[in-house]
């Protein structure tokens, strides 16, 4: 199973969804390991460091330092792009499949966007 680490604005009803479908989900906020306020490439940075997958809504942004860190070969630990306007219930079913069907390692510099 993944080892997950949310954004600091991840929608709280999507955590706690995810936690009634996987009760021994590995999960983590920013706000759990004391990144609150930080800027997304030390986000990344930490992530990267503790192989965690973050899960983020900020699209546009993330992805922009998420590509700068492929190009220049630093390792990621691999984001998942949430949508805002996605629907909780569907973006629960989405993440909940790629937490089962993703290996650590199968998520390492990898990009998914939701929804699948």
């Amino acid at each position: 199973m993944l080892r997950l680490l949310t954004d600091e604005n991840f929608n709280k009803r999507i955590v706690s969804g995810l936690n009634r479908r996987s009760p021994n989900l590995d999960l983590l906020s920013v706000r759990d390991v004391g990144l609150t306020s930080l800027p997304d490439p030390q986000i990344l940075d930490w992530a990267a460091l503790h192989n965690r997958v973050l899960l983020t809504h900020d699209v546009q942004t993330m992805s922009n330092y998420v590509k700068q860190l492929l190009i220049q070969g630093q390792p990621m630990a691999g984001i998942v792009l949430v949508p805002q306007s996605l629907a909780i219930g569907r973006a629960i079913d989405d993440l909940h499949l790629v937490i089962e069907c993703y290996s650590q390692t199968g998520m390492q510099n990898r990009i998914e966007h939701l929804p699948l």
